[in-house]
């Protein structure tokens, strides 16, 4: 079978020289009915291997319930690849980072409050293990040593910038090998010294992470490995976007030229990303620096193939600059899947939260509030109800800690906003009958990357009044995975938050996009499909709706408002309003 080696400086495959131009989609980001058009799209710009990160939570979303159907069929991915004559390069984790839920990780780790994450702790690693004893098989008949096209696969992930167990690093590989993955095994790492010496193994093949000065992070590699292919594991093109922040871009024509410089200096490339796809439902995931904050839906990252697919000028920059080293087959190119705008709907039935709240959980009395991990939630919201005796006067409200945003109510008038970091000041006097205090929170997503990777949702410590603790709690989960429970009525105006309901005809499916104009913050469900979060703060505008995700007739369109809205009516537009 053919052999992917390292021979000096350059690649070897099947005993002849080859460059890697490659380009990062990830399988669990685009819905399968487009997997074969995105790596066609791929090809057609001149690339040769496609890139996919391994996301463990949706593979493994509860414990030792394992699934590779629909969107996490990763076999039916690569096979695709394979059939386009692409090679493959595959990132199995068990951390990914990639803007991604908890960097991939499943929530249900932290049920264990001793649980040690990306380190020698023998609980993780026997996790990890069968984990790996679900997935390195399937992939094994793939491996380009046994006639398929993976010809390389990561070990961990820019493990140097979180921490130095090399004890970790070495059982990962040798799980690996102890599997049959007898392909290139690499790391890849920032251009740093720190991330260098402490994310690498003497005996794997290293690459680095960058966006730009491509001599000088390349010069930094080879003083570690001076003697091997220069390869950008993740060359930077664009980025990824936070709410409340700006919409990321950048030029083409600089993308071109970084790009151009490496391929002078004989080196290999992985865009990162070539086609970023959808943060559909709740994996977007999150950073905490000074503040937490959390990332968007559309993980279009301003590639050169955006959120819905379409080849954009960075595109045609990058195949031109391609096309100056390899025969570009632009004929592959396949026609441009159409787009639709199908109009305003008036969503007609609405379901408030509180009157439904028995039909989508069933309560749990706890003496303190629990985070999510703790009753087996994974994501969405959870709302804490307790009572409180009265009177009192001007109580002031703390939550320790929450994670991230919960909406206050008092005998269910929304009194606040209690924001994760931001300073908050909630008052309220109590009758002498008393009161009921109902918290919702929501889990705007796990922070991916950094030193706060341990994450838990909810309320994590505790709730006062005052100095006084708040004991004797009702709490519901949240989820939102079946809403099929809920009872509408009809025009009726209800309290927030609130369900609203409509069904879009449709004569022939098509792409379009979801304009949440006039709303204020929630979630949008399609044929009981999770699309992923609206927030009016920006900068997105727009939800991508995959014309797969449609039916011929009646489409039911859900909507679950947080806190505010104009009128019950989305508009679906023809383009994309990304800010």
């Amino acid at each position: 079978m053919p052999v992917f080696e390292i021979s000096g400086n350059q690649f070897l495959y099947d005993g002849k020289p080859v460059r890697i131009l490659s380009g990062a989609i990830h399988y669990f980001r685009v819905v399968p009915e487009y997997w074969r058009d995105r790596l066609l799209k791929l090809k057609a710009c001149g690339f040769n291997t496609v890139e996919t990160y391994v996301a463990w939570n949706i593979h493994e979303p509860r414990p030792d319930e394992f699934n590779f159907e629909g969107m996490a069929d990763i076999v039916k991915f690569i096979e695709i690849a394979h059939e386009l004559d692409l090679m493959v390069i595959v990132r199995p984790g068990p951390y990914i980072c990639s803007e991604w839920e908890f960097g991939g990780l499943p929530s249900w780790l932290l049920a264990d409050s001793n649980m040690r994450l990306r380190c020698y702790h023998k609980p993780f690693l026997k996790r990890v293990d069968k984990f790996f004893d679900e997935l390195l098989p399937r992939l094994r008949p793939l491996l380009c040593t046994n006639g398929g096209p993976i010809i390389a696969m990561q070990v961990e992930n820019e493990y140097g910038s979180y921490g130095n167990d090399k004890d970790y690093l070495n059982y990962l590989k040798k799980a690996m090998r102890d599997r049959g993955m007898d392909v290139l095994l690499f790391t890849s790492d920032g251009p740093t010294d720190g991330m260098l010496q402490s994310g690498t193994l003497e005996d794997v093949f290293m690459t680095a992470n960058f966006g730009s000065r491509p001599e000088e992070d390349f010069a930094k590699l080879k003083e570690y490995q001076p003697d091997k292919p220069l390869v950008c594991m993740e060359y930077w093109n664009g980025w990824f976007d936070h709410w409340g922040g700006k919409h990321h871009t950048r030029d083409g024509a600089d993308v071109a030229d970084v790009l151009d410089r490496m391929l002078k200096m004989g080196a290999s490339v992985n865009f990162y990303m070539f086609h970023g796809g959808t943060n559909f439902g709740f994996y977007n995931g999150a950073n905490r620096y000074e503040k937490y904050t959390p990332t968007v839906t559309s993980y279009d990252y301003d590639a050169p193939l955006s959120e819905c697919g379409d080849p954009t000028d960075k595109y045609y920059a990058v195949q031109e600059v391609l096309s100056k080293y390899v025969d570009v087959d632009k004929d592959l190119m396949p026609e441009p899947i159409p787009k639709k705008a199908y109009g305003r709907l008036e969503l007609t039935e609405t379901a408030s939260l509180c009157h439904n709240l028995d039909r989508l959980s069933k309560p749990v009395k706890t003496a303190c509030p629990e985070p999510m991990e703790k009753l087996g939630q994974d994501y969405g919201f959870i709302l804490y109800s307790t009572n409180i005796p009265g009177p009192r006067k001007d109580n002031q409200l703390f939550i320790q800690d929450v994670h991230d945003r919960a909406l206050i109510f008092v005998d269910g008038e929304f009194k606040g906003i209690y924001m994760r970091d931001e300073p908050q000041d909630i008052t309220f006097d109590i009758p002498e009958e008393g009161v009921k205090l109902d918290i919702l929170v929501e889990n705007l997503g796990r922070v991916n990357y950094g030193p706060h990777l341990k994450d838990y949702k909810g309320i994590t410590e505790g709730v006062r009044l005052g100095n006084q603790f708040l004991f004797g709690w009702t709490i519901y989960t949240l989820p939102l995975k079946d809403l099929s429970p809920l009872k509408y009525q009809g025009q009726k105006k209800d309290k927030l938050p609130a369900f609203f309901r409509g069904y879009l005809e449709v004569d022939e499916p098509a792409d379009t996009f979801l304009s949440m104009e006039g709303w204020g913050k929630g979630v949008v469900l399609v044929n009981g499909f999770n699309l992923g979060r609206y927030w009016n703060i920006g900068p997105t505008k727009t939800l991508y709706i995959p014309a797969p995700l449609l039916k011929k007739g009646r489409n039911e369109i859900v909507v679950f408002e947080l806190e505010s809205l104009k009128e019950p009516v989305v508009d679906f537009l023809g383009n994309p309003d990304l800010g």
